[in-house]
């Protein structure tokens, strides 16, 4: 992990202690799609945080490996490894920040385009591809690399402006100038603090896998 970003992470991670910590359920269906909740939203979400269980995935008689273990092994999620390593390192990002942020707005399907026009992996709007990519860059952001890439530009600067990376992480739910209208802080907007826990706790979650050691440290002084 980068240590300018375990500071951010440090207070990123304090939003979610407490009584109105968010839970982050999921499944995986039939086909290898992961699919996240803040609540069990049916009897196939299982809790993901905490105690993370072996999940089924429905025809199979096999166990599949819990949600976590499926961003580790899944091809759609392997694939785009290296473009999350390259833009993380050419960013100062920790590339597990861009693995969760990747699967809380896309689930890897790298077609996806939201109801307002967010493309890719990443979910960039027009709006942050002419901020945040040349010309050349937007006519192809549908690309994996280059959405990652314009993904992690974006991210990076809201840390940068932001200085903590639940406040930065809200900021690129709801746009910076609903943050700043909030005192620079988490805006009181159920969806953008669901993706913050969202995200936080999936980041969390796969720090402990990769990076036990800044997780043990997160776990007794964060």
């Amino acid at each position: 992990m980068s240590e300018r970003l375990l500071p951010w992470l440090l207070v990123g991670l304090a939003c979610l202690a407490g009584p109105a910590q968010a839970e982050l359920w999921g499944f995986v269906d039939g086909a290898g799609v992961a699919h996240f909740a803040t609540r069990q939203m049916d009897a196939r979400f299982l809790p993901v945080m905490g105690r993370v269980q072996a999940m089924r995935v429905p025809g199979k008689l096999d166990g599949a490996p819990s949600l976590v273990t499926w961003l580790d092994i899944a091809p759609e999620v392997k694939a785009v490894q290296p473009w999350v390593r390259e833009a993380a390192r050419a960013h100062g990002l920790d590339p597990d920040l861009l693995k969760a942020v990747i699967a809380v707005e896309s689930g890897y399907q790298r077609d996806a385009v939201s109801p307002r026009g967010a493309v890719g992996l990443m979910q960039i709007t027009p709006e942050t591809a002419s901020r945040y990519a040349n010309a050349a860059e937007a006519a192809r952001l549908r690309e994996p690399r280059i959405n990652i890439e314009t993904g992690a530009r974006m991210l990076a600067d809201l840390l940068r402006r932001f200085g903590r990376i639940d406040t930065a992480l809200a900021a690129w739910n709801a746009g910076e100038g609903t943050v700043r209208r909030a005192g620079n802080r988490m805006p009181d907007i159920d969806e953008t603090r669901a993706h913050v826990h969202l995200v936080l706790e999936l980041y969390w979650a796969l720090l402990q896998r990769s990076q036990p050691a800044h997780a043990q440290y997160i776990k007794h002084h964060g």
